[in-house]
């Protein structure tokens, strides 16, 4: 999952004729070899101050010098490489005193004007930060180029009857996807052949990963409303596109149904998200009424003989489902596994079920009434979900439940299990449902081990302020404060407001969103919402007070600080007072040291022949350094997707057991493709920016 090298040079356009996909780079749809420089066709003239020193072409990726030159990140790299000097006034430099340029800079550049290179069937002009999404979605030449090469890489079917299935990638498998309307392919690595199996032989044949591009487009009758995503990446974090990561329940996301987590927002409204940070997508998201998103969307992998749009999966009580080794269901609380048609009068029409997830399944939580089920009758309240028209659902989540109900035509056909009736559990089914949820064990989060300490992304960074007050005993500091290791992220103990009347405002060193380390010596940061609450109120009321706090930094710190503004916590998260539902930016999470991290242990189970369903970027790079490994996308029907704790933007901290410090992208990836049937994954999860 290498990163595209971004460098340039002006060129002229190119022809369709000769023109090999191989060869044509992905970002200018140029042919150079991989560490050449892009090709640009420039419509203006450029200003000198926007040119580098080395290549004399408009600046890519601008890196400032502590002797205040500006070059490309790539010609400086690789200058650095054979000298240890500036290039203009020969002083003594190395890459890492070395800062990117400011913002205002960075935008100038993405602004040029530049011609799609193939000029002689495509004659647009665009921006230049706009040149990798027209040729990715609208480009003819660009588009006929890779239809072109996947008929040329896709295998006969007789090739894949004759192939026979041991767990290993082959390359035509590994490097195999399918036409679709976005040609945004996921990052490579972890994407191993999904399988099915043959109905004659049981081979199982390998298949396609499948993405299209679609436009969805949400209206807010409130201005203030929000759209209910939670997002992460943007092009200053190692995720590079803007990603959603969760939809919130009952947001009007969660009710338009058509926008799921792992989806990639491509445009917002006709302005490309593909260059820009991550506080600017936030703005971008956040404009008033009518939103018209193009989003990238994984559809999972492609069905050898896919079913016609009114076939309905045959699974009947006569033949339950056979349920894994790893599931405590069918194990320890066996059922009667039922089938149940319902009849929507049209494809819209809701069916009037509530659903929830607890660590054993999703269950119906509750039939609302004069609904479509609860009039039907069939389905009750704590039937364990086990299929919706054939898509598996024993490791699924309610929000894919509730995408596959509302795609389907108007029959949806749902396998269930329903568990025998105890005397314990009589009363009413909600009940019965409270006391399952009281039942569940407490998710295992740790304290980050000292093995797995690392540096934090490139461009992120935080530094620790302390304040020493005197002050009235009665004297209000002043805050409201928000986290604790008891929410439901494992947040630290954060700051939501500095009040005007109270004497930290007056100070003006604590700002909001700095995370508390210790008061007058007492350790914060291992401490849930309402044991940090008791200390600090206990500490405040002496005359003297030192408050340590550490602050989180980035590039784009002042365009995130006004995003971030705005930002709210849905109450889901931590259900107290109103004025705890702000939280920082995903991006803030990023800076803070390791040591204050909490992670946990996700085990995921599959078959030797499937895919895990994650993909990553990040670990070591000659270019970047060290950047930790994050998933950037999830595929639909996977081992990752079922389980439903996975989710984009988590940074995997140790696979088994091994820490993932210090590895490149090269050798973690064959390490996950090794473990056959089980993998331990230790995961650090932030939650991601509310819009």
């Amino acid at each position: 999952m290498a990163t595209a090298t971004e460098t340039k040079v002006v060129g002229g356009g190119s022809s369709a004729a000769g023109l090999s996909w191989a060869r044509v780079c992905k970002e200018c749809g140029q042919q150079h070899e991989g560490q050449e420089s892009h090709l640009y066709e420039y419509q203006d003239d450029v200003d000198d101050e926007l040119v580098c020193h080395i290549c004399l072409q408009p600046l890519l990726r601008p890196m400032d010098t502590p002797c205040g030159h500006t070059y490309c990140f790539h010609c400086l790299s690789n200058f650095l490489k054979k000298r240890d000097f500036c290039p203009v006034d020969r002083q003594r430099l190395q890459l890492h005193q070395c800062r990117p340029s400011s913002l205002l800079v960075r935008n100038l550049l993405d602004k040029l004007t530049v011609m799609c290179p193939h000029s002689e069937e495509c004659q647009q002009q665009m921006q230049r930060c706009e040149l990798q999404p027209h040729l990715h979605n609208r480009c003819p030449v660009f588009r006929r180029l890779r239809e072109e090469a996947e008929k040329r890489k896709r295998p006969s079917w007789n090739e894949l009857k004759g192939r026979k299935g041991d767990g290993e990638t082959s390359d035509d498998a590994k490097h195999s996807t399918t036409p679709s309307r976005n040609p945004n392919q996921p990052e490579p690595g972890l994407i191993n052949p999904a399988y099915e199996e043959s109905e004659d032989d049981n081979t199982p044949l390998r298949s396609s990963l499948v993405a299209e591009a679609n436009v969805v487009e949400l209206f807010r009758e409130n201005p203030e409303e929000e759209l209910g995503l939670r997002i992460v990446g943007g092009k200053d974090t190692p995720l590079g596109n803007i990603v959603i990561q969760e939809i919130v329940r009952d947001s009007l996301a969660a009710r338009d149904g058509r926008l799921a987590p792992g989806d990639h927002i491509l445009e917002v409204n006709d302005v490309s998200l593909a260059s820009v940070p991550h506080g600017r997508a936030i703005a971008v998201l956040r404009q008033p009424s009518l939103l018209r998103l193009t989003v990238m969307q994984e559809k999972g992998f492609k069905l050898r003989e896919p079913r016609s749009e009114n076939s309905v999966a045959s699974l009947s009580a006569s033949q339950p489902l056979h349920v894994p080794h790893g599931n405590a269901t069918s194990t320890h609380n066996p059922g009667t596994v039922l089938q149940v048609m319902l009849m929507k009068s049209q494809r819209t029409e809701p069916l009037g079920i509530k659903l929830i997830r607890d660590e054993k399944g999703v269950f119906i939580l509750d039939l609302l009434s004069g609904g479509l089920a609860a009039i039907d009758g069939k389905l009750r309240n704590n039937d364990k979900v086990l299929a919706i028209n054939g898509h598996d659902l024993r490791h699924g989540t309610p929000e894919s439940a509730a995408q596959i109900i509302q795609t389907s035509e108007v029959r949806v056909n749902f396998v269930v299990m329903r568990a025998a009736e105890t005397p314990e559990e009589g009363g009413s089914s909600r009940e019965g449902q409270h006391s399952r949820a009281a039942r569940r064990p407490e998710p295992q989060y740790f304290k980050r081990r000292s093995t797995y300490m690392k540096d934090p992304p490139g461009g992120f960074s935080s530094q620790e302020k302390t304040v020493s007050l005197k002050k009235e005993p009665r004297l209000s500091l002043g805050i409201t404060i928000a986290g604790g290791r008891d929410c439901r992220s494992r947040l630290p103990v954060y700051i939501t407001s500095v009040q005007p009347v109270g004497c930290l405002h007056r100070e003006g060193t604590v700002k909001r969103g700095d995370v508390m380390l210790s008061i007058n010596g007492v350790d914060l940061t291992q401490l849930s919402y309402n044991e940090a609450v008791s200390v600090l109120k206990a500490q405040t009321a002496q005359a003297q007070v030192v408050l340590r706090v550490i602050q989180t930094l980035s590039e784009d710190s002042e365009e995130d600080a006004e995003a971030g503004d705005m930002d709210q916590l849905d109450p889901l998260d931590d259900p107290r007072d109103e004025t705890l539902y702000w939280t920082p930016l995903w991006t803030r999470w990023l800076g803070l040291p390791s040591s204050m991290h909490w992670c946990r242990d996700i085990v995921l189970q599959k078959t030797n022949n499937e895919s895990w369903g994650f993909s990553i970027v990040g670990g070591y790079e000659e270019s970047h350094g060290q950047e930790p490994f994050f998933i950037k996308t999830i595929v639909p029907g996977t081992p990752a997707h079922f389980d439903g704790r996975l989710k984009c933007g988590d940074e995997i901290v140790a696979v088994n057991g091994a820490t993932t410090v210090g590895m490149n992208n090269s050798s973690l990836i064959p390490m996950l493709k090794l473990q056959k049937n089980t993998v331990t994954l230790t995961v650090v999860s932030w939650p991601g920016s509310l819009v």
